[in-house]
């Protein structure tokens, strides 16, 4: 329990004594979840106005509404963003835990995740704490905490604020020094970080996605840039067009990686890479056991980091080249002795996919096929599809499409969608059910060749309808390619 007039003052809320000594058990943005004592934030939400449900709330037992607009009847606060109120609301709540943490975001449309996890490498082994909040999981210390999501069929990066707070209470009181955490467009959006101050912050690239949100590219970066505003430092990748222009706009202090500091780049074959990063006049020699173009641009970005938070050149080489990789990120699985390499990775936007297929065509060995199955999520931005069976067909050298996630909408009409875009002079085939797309794709892998299976990386679940069903591409594709090694040695 709490005294009203302390939560709204810790929050930056001026209210005048006359509020009282009500006291409050809790704050919820959900009518339907109103405990008695709960302060109410009503949201102005995509698909529904919270304001309409302060009836049921107040029957609920909430005992004071934060809204954006007058609310007659019960003591209220009214507020320009009740999005952010309810941010600041939880922080408070929670005693402002990242007071006494070091927070690193990162941001952009694809390698956040690989770039949070090769940094928290790096820090652990310069002895530094560390929490993560990040799509693949929240974990503090090495150990898995749960941020559950009311919705089941969400699939938040940076959690809503009712648990992103008591994530960052929860470290706090662990004793981490650092949280590191992936930022989304849509984080920024809706003020999920609002109260928040990140030492530095992290931009990887951007690239056509969540376009049905923010409209076009020019609402998306504007989202994205609002990072920037509210760090210490920024860190920014210039490999992509976006990097020099956020880098063009910021007032924050910033540290670049790009083609001027990011040299002698070797690619080890399906093994790895190499480079040098050049940093306050020391050429760096780093190489990682993860192969791709996109694998030296993501190392760099969590290698300049270190660097600039005090970590020792000798540090970042040794955590890099130890580094284990990132589930779902370019992972190696379904080992066997037939010489075909499978990989999973979460590439699910037209630039993943495309920086995928050019990676693994640069360390491929002559006759060596790539094999890539892929689809695209429903209910999402649907200009994405037709790009992606474009570059899926021109790069691979056989395509399955199939599903993936389609929510609410028809398999069969998202991968028609994908067929608009697809060179139909190239081999490709169609099979809805994914689990029969990845037995396929096992079945017609010669000895040597590369199987690339794209899009859900470390999720364990496809979204069909209301539903989450349990599917695990890790262990599908894995019996598949053990049953395709018995029928070979038999």
């Amino acid at each position: 329990m709490m005294k009203l007039k302390e939560l709204l003052r810790s929050a930056g809320y001026e209210v005048s004594d006359a509020i009282g000594e009500i006291e409050v058990s809790g704050i919820s943005s959900d009518s339907r979840r109103v405990a008695q004592g709960n302060v109410f934030v009503a949201i102005r939400g995509l698909h529904a106005d919270g304001y309409v449900h302060i009836g049921e709330a107040i029957s609920r037992g909430a005992v004071f509404v934060v809204a954006e607009r007058r609310v007659a009847g019960i003591p209220s606060l009214v507020v320009g963003s009740a999005r952010a109120a309810l941010s600041r609301l939880f922080d408070a709540w929670y005693g402002h835990p990242a007071a006494n943490l070091s927070l690193i975001g990162i941001t952009g449309t694809n390698g956040k995740t690989s770039t949070l996890s090769m940094l928290e490498a790096i820090l652990l082994a310069a002895g530094h704490t560390c929490g993560v909040i990040g799509t693949v999981a929240a974990r503090c210390n090495g150990q898995v905490i749960s941020a559950p999501n009311a919705d089941k069929l969400a699939n938040m990066t940076t959690p809503d604020p009712a648990e992103l707070y008591r994530l960052l209470a929860d470290m706090r009181d662990a004793g981490a020094r650092y949280v590191l955490m992936e930022v989304t467009s849509h984080a920024l959006c809706f003020d999920k970080v609002e109260p928040l101050f990140f030492k530095r912050a992290v931009f990887t690239n951007l690239t056509p996605d969540h376009l049905d949100l923010h409209g076009d590219m020019a609402g998306y970066f504007m989202e994205k840039r609002k990072l920037f505003s509210r760090c210490e430092m920024g860190v920014i990748s210039l490999f992509g067009a976006y990097g020099q222009s956020l880098s063009d706009s910021i007032t924050a202090p910033f540290l670049t990686v790009g083609r001027g500091n990011v040299t002698k780049v070797l690619a080890n074959g399906a093994t790895g890479v190499c480079f040098t990063l050049l940093h306050e006049g020391e050429a760096i020699e780093l190489s990682l056991p993860v192969p791709g173009d996109f694998s030296v641009e993501n190392a760099a970005l969590a290698a300049m980091t270190a660097l600039s938070l005090g970590v020792e050149a000798k540090t970042v080489r040794a955590a890099l080249a130890d580094f284990g990789g990132v589930c779902g990120r370019m992972e190696r699985v379904a080992q066997n002795d037939l010489d075909i390499s499978v990989f999973l990775d979460y590439a699910h936007t037209p630039d993943a996919l495309e920086k995928l297929l050019l990676s693994v065509r640069r360390f491929r060995l002559p006759r060596q096929r790539i094999i890539l199955l892929f689809g695209c999520g429903g209910d999402r931005d649907r200009s994405k599809r037709r790009k992606m069976g474009r570059i899926a067909t021109r790069l691979a050298d056989l395509t399955v499409i199939t599903s993936d996630n389609p929510r609410s909408e028809s398999p069969s009409a998202i991968i028609a969608d994908i067929v608009k875009g697809i060179d139909k002079e190239k081999p490709y085939k169609i099979i809805e059910d994914r689990r029969e797309a990845i037995a396929f794709a096992v079945n017609v892998a010669r000895p040597g060749d590369i199987l690339l299976l794209a899009g859900k990386g470390h999720e364990e679940y496809e979204i069909r309808g209301r539903e989450r069903l349990a599917f695990s591409e890790r262990d599908i594709v894995t019996a598949c390619m053990a049953e395709k090694q018995r029928e070979f040695e038999a």
